[in-house]
C-alpha cells in the first residue's frame, strides 16, 4: 500500500466518521450501540492507517525501505500512548 492510499482510505474513514456523527446528533444513526461500536472500529482504523502512514514516512527519512512496513495490529496500535 503506497502512501497516495493510505491517505485516500484516511479521507473515506473521516467522512464516513463524520457522517455517524451528524446522524448521531440528529438521532438518524439507528441503535446507538450499533453506532458507538462503528466509531469505535472508524477510530481503530484511523488510528492504525496513520500509524502505517507515519512508519512509511520514517522509514523514508532513514533511508529505508518504506515498503517493507506492514500495517500492524488493531490492538497493538491502541495500546500506544498519546
Amino acid at each position: 500500500m503506497d502512501d497516495k492510499t493510505i491517505l485516500n482510505r484516511i479521507s473515506e474513514l473521516v467522512d464516513e466518521e463524520h457522517k455517524l456523527r451528524a446522524a448521531a446528533q440528529t438521532h438518524e444513526s439507528g441503535t446507538e450501540g450499533e453506532a458507538s461500536e462503528r466509531l469505535r472500529d472508524l477510530e481503530e482504523s484511523l488510528d492504525q492507517c496513520w500509524d502505517l502512514l507515519r512508519r512509511r514516512r520514517a522509514a523514508r527519512q532513514t533511508h529505508g525501505d518504506p515498503d517493507s512496513q506492514g500495517e500492524r495490529p488493531k490492538p497493538e496500535v491502541e495500546r500506544y500512548l498519546q
